[in-house]
């Protein structure tokens, strides 16, 4: 599966924005979806993730409340909406398709990774 992330960009403090990730592939719908973001000098960290069918979700505690996600199997793609955003979410955030059809958080159950779009939350 290829991952294409998109969606990126600059808003202010409590802005809104939805990324999301197109999937090629016949097989985009057998895996579980996330999105992980990460900062300059930190680790890659685990936001939210969804599994194949779309009927579970995890968050993250920073972002619960705030962010939901969603997939359409029929149009391969995944969603990550952002809500009331804030200067800590800033972050190169990216969605990886896991090994597993149920939602796992470790990066290393991610066999494919989209290249990553940009999000920058000013205060």
């Amino acid at each position: 599966v290829q991952l294409q992330a998109s969606g990126g960009g600059l808003v202010q403090a409590g802005d809104s924005l939805t990324l999301s990730c197109t999937g090629a592939g016949r097989t985009f719908s057998s895996y579980a979806v996330a999105w992980f973001r990460q900062v300059p000098g930190k680790e890659r960290e685990f936001v939210s993730g969804i599994n194949w069918s779309g009927d579970s979700t995890k968050f993250a505690d920073s972002v619960k409340g705030r962010f939901t996600i969603r997939r359409d199997n029929a149009a391969k793609t995944a969603y990550l909406q952002m809500s009331n955003l804030k200067p800590e979410d800033t972050a190169v955030y990216y969605c990886a398709a896991s090994r597993y059809a149920y939602i796992v958080q470790l990066t290393r159950d991610y066999m494919f990774w989209g290249q990553g779009t940009q999000v920058t939350v000013s205060s």
